[in-house]
């Protein structure tokens, strides 16, 4: 028999005593005080001064160091860790033996005493009575370490946040990014709204969905690859100025960037342009970075960062100018061609509009680091963009995406609301998507009845939330940032040679 093993038929044999004596797992506890905040008020008091204060505590108990007649308990509670001090002539005769008998670290325990400061130092409540909230029959890990454990970390992002405080942190910081962000929007006047993950025609970006079934209509479905043809409904229905916060589900590849199920925020505004997203996109990137960290600097990667508006604007032919030395706008389709093939850069089609974004996936993207914005992309790219007004050869969209650390963090458009030109778009999509392309767009003809209504002039743009939470928060993999990031499951065997052994934290 295992060490693990051992430990935790050990603990089912206490659950069964304790079955006999009293419930285990008590219905409530009526929790009057945290440990981050009793360290913060009483962190003056004297070594061994003990005061008459009372405090009313719960937890999870991190570790035991029983000397007899003394106990120091570490416990864990949401807001961080305070130690619990039990001392045979002050606290609970009966409580008392009853942690000595049956209480392991893991368990949550409930505490009413009073605050001191121990001699060492130490903030910490004195129990007068503590009782069991839950036992716990799996002892925890002692620590993480190697890659075998990275990967757990996410497997069982619970242990994670128990062993990692710092964890915690990330996504606490998270949440307070979601809530400024709508902050900002509604004190501009923005309406936040909610659109379909379940589509029956799904649209608004190049990416290849997945796929379900309504068992109800016996009808095929797919998971929303992007919330934009149903915000430009609501913005065709009278809407101003809308957003969304929500989930997209993309079937493509996982890498430190990517996750298939990821949150994207987009937002459309009447009577606006791209110049506008652009101004509203660094805006809401100081704002939110101010707000999260004090400041507009961050370090990401060893490279400092910073958001403080304005961000440099440069266009894909300058980019390509700059880092792949060529002038694509003098070139020919064929010298651009030879040029792609030459170096060997992989194309979607052997057209001007996609060699030219191919050339500076290639060349460009991953050496720009301070926040930018490419503008003015290939008309190919996408169908859903007005065509550039300065444009004559009416190749060029007014489209940006703002790239830092080397991806992109969003995409914006003056949207096309042209319903001629539209239909004319989607439907060479449509083609596309019947000989193969499954990265193109269906024929949505209820969108485009709703263009054809009509749509005035409008500015849409799309954030990357969870690259956004990467840097304000200094994380590397978007796995950090996602609580439950998609894994790849494993199968019997690997989970029986993958399971943490842990160790007793009892001292």
């Amino acid at each position: 028999m295992g060490r693990k093993e051992q430990i935790i038929n050990e603990r089912k044999r206490k659950l069964d005593e304790l079955r006999k004596i009293k419930n285990p797992y008590p219905y409530s506890f009526n929790v009057k005080n945290y440990s981050e905040d009793i360290k913060e008020k009483y962190k003056k008091l004297r070594n061994d001064e003990k005061t008459n204060d009372k405090a009313v505590i719960a937890g999870r108990i991190r570790t035991i160091r029983d000397l007899g007649k003394l106990i120091f308990v570490t416990m864990q509670d949401s807001k961080g860790k305070i130690q619990i001090i039990l001392q045979k002539e002050m606290t609970n005769k009966n409580h008392f033996e009853l942690f000595k008998k049956f209480i392991d670290a893991g368990d949550f325990v409930g505490v009413h005493g009073t605050v001191m400061k121990s001699r060492t130092g130490e903030v910490s409540v004195l129990a007068k009575n503590i009782e069991l909230l839950a036992k716990s029959l799996l002892p925890l890990p002692e620590k993480w370490h190697g890659l075998k454990d990275e990967e757990e970390r996410y497997r069982k992002r619970y242990l994670d946040l128990i062993m990692n405080p710092e964890v915690k942190k990330v996504f606490d910081k998270r949440s307070i990014i979601l809530d400024t962000i709508r902050e900002l929007l509604k004190k501009k006047g923005f309406i936040e709204v909610e659109t379909p993950y379940l589509q029956s025609i799904y649209g608004g970006a190049n990416a290849k969905p997945f796929k379900t079934h309504l068992n109800a209509l016996d009808i095929d479905l797919f998971l929303a690859i992007s919330p934009e043809l149903y915000l430009k409904r609501l913005i065709v229905g009278g809407y101003d100025k809308v957003f969304t916060i929500s989930r997209n589900f993309r079937n493509e590849g996982i890498d430190k960037w990517h996750n298939p199920e990821f949150t994207m925020m987009e937002i459309y505004q009447s009577y606006a342009d791209y110049n506008d997203m652009m101004n509203l996109f660094e805006e809401i990137y100081e704002y939110t970075a101010r707000k999260v960290n004090g400041k507009t600097k961050i370090e990401f990667a060893g490279r400092a960062i910073d958001f403080k508006k304005p961000w440099k604007r440069m266009t894909m032919a300058a980019a390509i100018k700059k880092y792949a030395n060529i002038d694509i706008t003098k070139m020919s389709n064929k010298e651009i061609s030879n040029f792609v093939k030459r170096n060997k850069i992989e194309s979607k089609e052997d057209v001007w509009g996609w060699n030219t974004q191919a050339i500076f996936e290639h060349f460009c993207e991953d050496k720009i680091e301070q926040p930018t914005f490419i503008l003015d992309h290939p008309l190919e790219t996408t169908p859903l963009c007005k065509t550039h007004r300065e444009d004559k050869l009416c190749r060029i969209i007014e489209r940006f995406e703002p790239f830092c650390m080397g991806t992109e963090l969003g995409n914006a458009y003056s949207e096309l609301n042209d319903p001629e030109l539209q239909r004319e778009l989607l439907e060479k999509q449509q083609k596309m998507l019947k000989k193969g392309d499954e990265e193109a767009n269906p024929l949505d003809e209820d969108f485009l009845e709703a263009i054809e209504i009509g749509m005035p002039p409008t500015g849409g743009l799309g954030l990357g939330i969870d690259r956004m939470v990467m840097l304000l928060t200094g994380q590397e993999s978007i796995k950090d940032v996602i609580l439950f990031p998609f894994m790849r499951p494993l199968d019997k065997e690997e989970k029986e040679s993958d399971k943490n052994e842990g160790m007793d934290n009892r001292k």
